[in-house]
């Protein structure tokens, strides 16, 4: 389909999943989910299962639980990027699109740290900018091979 002949309703089941996931980051971007307000409810929730925990060993575990969350939801927020400029720029590249969606990861992973910055119990650090453009990269990664390597080899299979 042309670039020129797309409606609104094509862009907008473009980018629609890449702002549901920022609106999802602006929410957690708040005071309310800061590792001192999630600690208790994720605590109760996780001894649910394993029972009771020392504080060092919840400590440890909260905070693990933290970066995977970090890592996982920019994972995905990657994969939104990566389906949007996919859809946007079909004739381009899969490495430029997968290029373009890391990038919007990483500026929507700046911003929401340096928001956090003005918080009074978060703070913004670079390592997590990292982490989450990690998650991206890997999530981004997968899928670009994905498409690469397995949706040729079908295609070429005569599937």
């Amino acid at each position: 389909m042309s670039n020129k002949r797309r409606g609104v309703l094509y862009w907008i089941s473009a980018w629609w999943l890449v702002a549901a996931c920022i609106y999802i980051v602006s929410i957690e971007s708040t005071p309310d989910f800061g590792a001192d307000r999630t600690s208790h409810p994720l605590r109760w929730l996780v001894q649910l299962f394993t029972g009771p925990l020392s504080d060092a060993t919840w400590q440890t575990i909260h905070y693990f639980m933290r970066k995977t969350f970090h890592f996982v939801g920019y994972g995905v927020q990657g994969l939104a990027w990566f389906r949007a400029w996919r859809m946007t720029l079909p004739d381009a590249r899969l490495l430029a699109q997968a290029g373009l969606a890391l990038l919007g990861t990483a500026l929507v992973a700046s911003c929401d740290e340096w928001h956090q910055t003005f918080l009074p119990n978060r703070t913004g650090s670079p390592w997590d900018v990292l982490l989450d453009c990690c998650g991206a990269a890997a999530l981004i990664g997968m899928a670009w091979m994905y498409m690469r390597f397995f949706r040729r080899t079908r295609h070429n299979s005569g599937e």
